[in-house]
């Protein structure tokens, strides 16, 4: 399994482009600069099979409608994000109201299993952040997609529009659970394991 992090828009975003053999590729948040995510996909010779949302603030999502025409696939995000994502109320300096794709076909829970151009993958949903946050597992790999649930040494915030910092605190006691083995990369900042977020992450201790 291949991960791929570009550093994307004003804000460090940290778009995911995951594929295996077979040269299917995830692009999880894809949040700006879609020429830039354009380039890998391109020498890598990637098809896209999915794009995978984490939730639905600006800064993860405003890349997506570009890149969803050019290459067409799958768009996965949670509902309750998708109801304000591509609005008014998700604009932020410099940053502008995000372009709506032309459908989101996969309206995501908790608990659902997904395979994508061989790769198997679990829905996680961690609200807190954002109402409709999720996380992406691939627990074959080891490796999950936290968007900003979980940072290296952090949390996603809560004083946003939607945030709950109790619901936040449940979403992380769920993935503190997961074998301390599995990586955690995060939608901003380095990557990080769950055994040391577990064991020096002040939010969790």
């Amino acid at each position: 399994m291949h991960v791929r992090s570009v550093l994307v828009g004003a804000f460090g975003v940290n778009c995911y482009i995951v594929w295996g053999e077979a040269k299917f590729a995830l692009v999880i948040d894809p949040g700006a600069d879609p020429e830039t995510v354009a380039q890998v996909i391109d020498s890598q010779r990637l098809t896209v099979a999915a794009y995978l949302i984490t939730h639905g603030h600006m800064d993860h999502v405003s890349a997506l409608g570009p890149l969803a025409k050019r290459y067409p696939a799958p768009i996965a995000m949670h509902p309750k994000d998708a109801a304000w994502a591509f609005s008014r109320a998700n604009a932020m300096p410099p940053y502008p109201v995000p372009e709506r794709p032309a459908a989101i076909e996969r309206q995501l829970a908790d608990g659902q299993t997904y395979e994508d151009g061989g790769l198997r993958y679990q829905v996680i949903g961690t609200p807190g952040h954002t109402p409709g946050g999720v996380c992406f597992h691939f627990p074959g790999e080891q490796i999950l997609f936290t968007g900003d649930t979980l940072f290296a040494g952090s949390v996603g915030r809560t004083d946003f529009t939607g945030g709950d910092e109790a619901l936040l605190g449940a979403s992380l006691g769920v993935l503190i659970r997961l074998p301390d083995a599995t990586i955690v990369f995060p939608g901003h900042g380095p990557k990080s394991t769950i055994g040391q977020e577990k064991a020096t992450n002040p939010f969790i201790r």
